[in-house]
């Protein structure tokens, strides 16, 4: 069983900057990629930013230039470091591993709350 954990989440003012951490139970190179998604109340979750297995990473539009994803493969933790925080930014945050090379599933954090307020 794959257990992902966040932490990091919080209030923060506008311009302000906060670093979620996620910590896989397993190796995070077993998986296809990681990544960070968002969902605010009554949105439908979307892609934040991404980590392939190779390296390269992928943002959102509206992140890119202010968030910067990255990972720790000996601590197994994956990192969203977000900067110039703006309101819109507020959402729930979930860590999720695609692609399990033993069984081919995604797994999901249980998220962290990030609100920006102005």
């Amino acid at each position: 069983q794959v257990q992902l954990v966040e932490s990091g989440g919080g209030l923060v003012q506008a311009g302000g900057s906060l670093r979620l951490s996620c910590v896989a139970s397993k190796r995070i190179s077993a998986f296809n990629d990681m990544g960070w998604y968002r969902q605010a109340p009554g949105n439908q979750r979307e892609l934040v930013a991404g980590l392939n297995r190779d390296g390269s990473t992928n943002y959102a539009d509206s992140v890119k230039g202010r968030f910067i994803i990255s990972r720790d493969n000996a601590w197994n933790t994956v990192y969203l470091q977000m900067n110039s925080l703006k309101p819109e930014d507020t959402a729930v945050y979930y860590c999720a591993a695609k692609r399990y090379y033993v069984d081919g599933q995604d797994y999901w954090g249980q998220g962290t709350q990030v609100t920006v307020s102005s």
